[in-house]
């Protein structure tokens, strides 16, 4: 039986569909990985099992970060696809689009210094009952870059749980430090940091294939 594909949205502007895909078609083998879909589609592929809404600039970032991206035509079938239980991760721009569009709560604001930021970043496991952290523990640390200039997440954390945080200071003044949440049901999550760029050692590290494996079929929702 072949793998499911994950389904990475491109929008104008996204700069990191191409990673997502080739880390999937890593994980999973070619072919079955990823298939990358355009913001201007109507729904998602059939046997679509994940859906991922990659970094960048979408939109030029105008009026606010992810918020024309939140209206494009494909993020009717992604909430519906979230609602019946699909997993779904957006990655920094990916994270705004879901804040902006009413899957996840709170609102990504510019950091605190007012710059924008590209280093690499120390995360802590928070919550390690999510799909995302499965087989790791609370308190364990990944190793994953960050490049982004409104990446402060503000919000109530009674409506989400929190997964990731900050280890190593706060980088953009985020609330709590707080890195990386997900929706209730464990299955919609968005992160500040860049899984996708982190799954090669000769990179640095391959702790973001944690993250991406995460993505991969289990009680996954078929479109």
């Amino acid at each position: 039986m072949s793998t499911p594909a994950v389904t990475v949205i491109h929008f104008p502007g996204s700069l990191d569909h191409e990673a997502a895909a080739r880390v999937m078609d890593e994980i999973t083998g070619p072919g079955n990985g990823a298939t990358i879909v355009s913001h201007r589609a109507a729904a998602l592929p059939e046997g679509t099992a994940a859906v991922v809404l990659p970094g960048g600039f979408s939109y030029g970032d105008h009026l606010r970060c992810g918020a024309i991206a939140s209206r494009a035509p494909i993020m009717d079938a992604v909430r519906e696809f979230a609602e019946r239980g699909g997993p779904v991760l957006g990655i920094c721009n990916g994270f705004q689009i879901l804040c902006e569009s009413g899957l996840l709560p709170g609102v990504l604001r510019p950091n605190d210094t007012q710059a924008f930021i590209c280093r690499q970043a120390t995360l802590e496991i928070v919550d390690d009952s999510t799909p995302w952290t499965s087989g790791r523990s609370s308190g364990e640390t990944l190793s994953v870059p960050i490049k982004h200039h409104d990446g402060a997440w503000q919000g109530d954390t009674a409506a989400c749980r929190v997964v990731f945080r900050y280890r190593d200071g706060n980088p953009n003044g985020s609330q709590d430090a707080i890195a990386g949440i997900a929706n209730h049901a464990g299955n919609v999550m968005g992160l500040m940091p860049h899984p996708e760029m982190a799954c090669e050692e000769l990179l640095g590290s391959a702790d973001g294939r944690v993250v991406m494996g995460g993505l991969l079929p289990g009680s996954a929702v078929a479109a």
